[in-house]
């Protein structure tokens, strides 16, 4: 009866898990001593215990037990423990600056130390007294081994460059961890591209996006269908466990159900394969915007006479049709103090000029006026289908003229009205900042478009539903916000204005989106 009360009683402090040293017995016991539970320290996070016992993993509150065991920590002299884990790509240097960064403006000192490759430690120490306050663990591996170690209790936070698979939602679920795929429990913390990269006399410029896919699937083989010379084209990509890797895959070859040809050079970092496809008079490569080295990065085009780069305003609007989102993956579990404070602090304005400085896009929404957008009001004059006339024109430049374009779009996943992983951050991001009256007596309009496929009166109403949905997925997360201080309004323009074309799988994804537009 007592081990069930304390069940119980456990279950009533039931908050986010805590991070830990390593594992070792305790037994906690109330104060009054009704209430013993006896079980494997897993993590203790400065207020509250983490505990593996008989019945399952339970957090209770530290400010009610009394500890006993070669597991307890020493309470006067905590030091916060957060692991990181997963994608080279950010924990190589982006985790790095943006630790030090966080460091600096917390009034802490921090010492880097390697561990061992691809293992590196923060000591945080106070200042003032020299205290250890935190240990920040990051190991820049490979997004499959974040989650991995995140499975085996090894990784608090997941570092990733796709997003996380069925198997390990399921996982992640039967061991306690709550839903990764839920609010709260991802985030996008940057925002990356996939670029095809050649050496820089290579005279080929451009790749419509088709292309692309079938030079990796290995239906084109040769640089002559390409516009190049008569060569046999070499592929070069990140290793098959890196997210970058398997970006390639998710985002590139299955919209068209191709399979990765055979025989493409792989390469264990970003600046290895930049620097292989440099020296490789004929290679072809898929590498992130921010490490490109002295490659030559290809635009992206198409038939319909679109061409877009890895550019900073493509990338953070999504436009880009590769953009590769760098995901953070948190468990159900409660972090200490000091990891909490980091997270925040990954949210605001000066986390995002690190981002920046480290080349990757950040995730400040912008505001665009629309005199910065005359190619896209081209392009829309240009490309309207047969269905868009010159009234339906008129009356989206009456409507947006007075408008700037927010950076912050909003896509759905293909075949589905549930959005995308990217929009739900987005969605997340938008709802905070309604919270914080970034917009108070500002009007934000939620505008939906889609692709040219079918008619357009149809299309038209298929966007103006998304625009609802996303501005209804908004209200419902800003739930402190005064709304009556906003205006919030939906309109759509269908196919009137695409931002690719829509003879491939990736422009129609392109184009069907929400936009916001602020005045």
């Amino acid at each position: 009866m007592i081990f069930l009360r304390a069940a119980l009683c456990a279950a009533l402090f039931l908050v986010w898990g805590a991070v830990g040293a390593v594992a070792q017995d305790v037994t906690l016991t109330s104060r009054d001593g009704s209430v013993e539970i006896t079980g494997t320290l897993l993590g203790f996070d400065g207020e509250f215990y983490r505990v593996d016992t008989v019945y399952g993993e339970l957090t209770v509150d530290g400010s009610g037990v009394l500890c006993e065991g070669p597991g307890c920590p020493n309470l006067t002299a905590f030091v916060a423990e957060l692991r990181m884990s997963g994608a080279e790509t950010m924990g190589a240097v982006l985790m790095p600056a943006l630790v030090e960064a966080f460091a600096q403006r917390s009034g802490l000192f921090a010492t880097r130390q390697e561990d061992e490759p691809a293992r590196i430690t923060y000591l945080l120490r106070d200042k003032a007294q020299g205290q250890l306050v935190g240990r920040f663990h990051i190991h820049a591996t490979n997004t499959d081994e974040g989650f991995a170690d995140l499975l085996v209790n090894e990784a608090d936070i997941v570092m990733s460059l796709r997003e996380v698979r069925p198997a390990e939602v399921a996982r992640a679920q039967e061991a306690g961890m709550g839903d990764l795929r839920g609010r709260g429990r991802v985030r996008v913390l940057a925002l990356d591209a996939l670029v095809p990269v050649v050496a820089p006399d290579n005279p080929v410029g451009t790749i419509t996006t088709p292309d692309l896919a079938r030079v990796f699937s290995g239906q084109i083989d040769n640089w002559q269908a390409l516009g190049g010379p008569d060569a046999p084209i070499t592929l070069h990509l990140r290793d098959a466990r890196s997210g970058l890797g398997q970006a390639v895959v998710d985002r590139l070859l299955r919209p068209i159900g191709a399979d990765l040809a055979e025989g493409a050079v792989r390469h264990t970092t970003n600046a290895a394969l930049a620097e292989a496809v440099t020296r490789d008079p004929f290679g072809l490569g898929l590498a992130s915007a921010a490490a490109v080295g002295g490659a030559k990065p290809l635009a992206l085009s198409g038939d319909c006479g679109f061409s877009l780069r890895a550019e900073r305003r493509n990338v953070k609007t999504e436009d880009y049709p590769l953009t590769a989102p760098l995901f953070l993956y948190l468990p159900a579990r409660r972090l200490p103090s000091l990891a909490r404070d980091f997270m925040s602090y990954l949210r605001g304005p000066q986390a995002q000029l690190v981002i920046r400085r480290a080349g990757f896009v950040d995730q400040t929404p912008e505001e665009i006026p629309i005199d910065a957008q005359g190619n896209r009001f081209a392009n829309a004059i240009a490309r309207a289908g047969d269905e868009t006339g010159l009234m339906d024109l008129q009356r989206m430049v009456s409507v947006l003229s007075p408008h700037k374009r927010l950076t912050t779009t909003f896509r759905f996943e293909p075949g589905s009205t549930r959005l995308d992983a990217q929009s739900r951050s987005n969605v997340e991001q938008l709802a905070r900042a309604l919270e914080a009256g970034v917009y108070d007596t500002r009007d934000l309009l939620f505008v939906g478009f889609s692709d040219g496929e079918g008619s357009a009166r149809i299309n038209s109403e298929i966007a103006g539903r998304r625009a609802e949905t996303v501005r209804g997925a908004v209200i419902a997360a800003a739930e402190t916000a005064n709304l009556s201080r906003i205006g919030l309004g939906v309109d759509a323009f269908g196919e009137a204005m695409p931002m690719a074309c829509d003879d491939s799988a990736w422009g129609r994804l392109v184009n069907r989106r929400v936009e916001v537009w602020v005045r």
